[in-house]
């Protein structure tokens, strides 16, 4: 069975060595590369072509966040784990987005550390539990500020209509009201959603998975 070849980013000298050390008491794990900035990283990375890279995050000569989307660019079968000392959103997102797997913190097991790179060439995430909290908690705001949910419950069940292809008058048939209250209530619905016609606002409703 091949090892997992394994390059480790960190601008401190010591942490990066202790690390490699470390790695290297597995034996399925094989340190090939070290590298103490964002832009060496790039360099070594698109060199030695590595399974998984521990990417520390600010570093002086480019960032971590900016090595990981320069380096998964270049080379998208490549696995990056965020390993830093920091849980900012500022920083979280960004290096998520730019293409990292996982995010740990410094503080996290050895053995997890470990964990989290065996599991990375499998595709499968490990994110720091504090991480995870800030994530749900940003995708909960982001979710509650969704257009739709400004409509009032007969919007709604119109924007649904809507989504289903009904006209306004089959709409006024199925809710027994009039033509002319449908018609208000859908330009209601145009003004909160933001929306030129009631196609987009079709549209909206299949994209946001109401219909």
């Amino acid at each position: 069975m091949s090892k997992i070849r394994v390059m480790v980013v960190d601008d401190h000298e010591m942490v990066r060595r202790g690390i490699c050390s470390y790695l290297e008491t597995e034996d399925d794990l094989d340190v090939v590369g070290q590298a103490n900035s964002g832009e060496s990283a790039i360099e070594m990375a698109l060199k030695i072509k590595p399974d998984v890279i521990l990417m520390d995050l600010l570093m002086e000569n480019g960032t971590g966040v900016e090595a990981t989307a320069a380096i998964k660019r270049e080379l998208p079968d490549v696995q990056i784990i965020i390993l830093t000392s920091f849980i900012d959103e500022s920083l979280i997102f960004p290096a998520l987005e730019a293409g990292a797997l996982s995010y740990l913190l410094k503080t996290s097991h050895a053995d997890e550390i470990v964990d989290s790179i065996r599991l990375a060439v499998r595709q499968e995430a490990v994110i720091e539990p504090k991480v995870a909290t800030k994530m749900l908690t940003r995708m909960r705001h982001r979710d509650a500020h969704e257009p739709h949910n400004d409509l009032t419950d007969r919007e709604l069940e119109i924007l649904i209509l809507l989504g289903e292809g009904k006209t306004n008058q089959e709409i006024a048939d199925e809710l027994f009201i009039g033509i002319k209250t449908v018609k208000t209530h859908v330009s209601n619905i145009l003004s909160k959603l933001g929306v030129e016609d009631r196609t987009k606002a079709a549209v909206y409703a299949h994209r946001h998975k109401l219909v």
